[in-house]
């Protein structure tokens, strides 16, 4: 079987804007650091998803300080980026492509390790189309983060409310949530 395929959601400088609101899981981007430094000791394949805005009012469009990749989790020379301009890494990009050229001499997909941010936006987005794709992927949620979300009546959802959900929604369905020490560990 290919190595699990390690992917990181849109950390760049963008996710720093005050606009995102308060925020859970203050160590996310310590595990994120912390998985990425266990996949290049074991020189295991990585991909940096890389957020391209295209509306004229956001953080992550090229060319701003906030389409720059955060310096604890930047790529390194080597390292598959993918840049998208959707919610979802694989629309539009090569990355289904890029992740079937990984696979192991049965042809079979690399199981896929999926973290970064939002949570309920481009990490769900990109989890749900993973597991349509036919991908085993693994959701390790302290390597992610969610932010308060207001829903249509008005109610204010705290964002470990909205965190905690997501991560039930997609467990078992499309992913298998899981926790940085598990993976570390070597769990499957």
């Amino acid at each position: 079987m290919a190595d699990d395929v390690l992917i990181l959601i849109d950390q760049q400088k963008a996710m720093l804007h005050p606009k995102w609101g308060p925020r859970n899981n203050p160590d996310a981007e310590a595990n994120i650091a912390r998985l990425l430094a266990d996949w290049r000791r074991r020189g295991a394949p990585t991909v940096h998803v890389k957020h391209d805005g295209t509306r004229p009012d956001s953080p992550f469009r090229p060319g701003q300080e906030g389409n720059e990749f955060l310096p604890l989790t930047a790529p390194r020379d080597g390292e598959m980026v993918v840049a998208k301009t959707v919610h979802s890494a694989f629309i539009g990009t090569g990355l289904a492509a890029g992740l079937q050229a990984m696979a192991g001499a049965g042809g079979e997909k690399p199981p896929l390790v999926i973290c970064g941010a939002l949570l309920a936006n481009s990490v769900e987005a990109t989890v749900r189309v993973a597991a349509n794709l036919g991908f085993r992927v693994r959701l390790p949620g302290d390597a992610c983060w969610s932010c308060d979300k207001r829903d249509l009546t008005g109610r204010l959802w705290p964002a470990e409310d909205v965190h905690q959900l997501t991560l039930a929604l997609l467990d078992g369905e499309y992913a298998e949530v899981t926790t940085t020490e598990a993976i570390l560990a070597g769990t499957r």
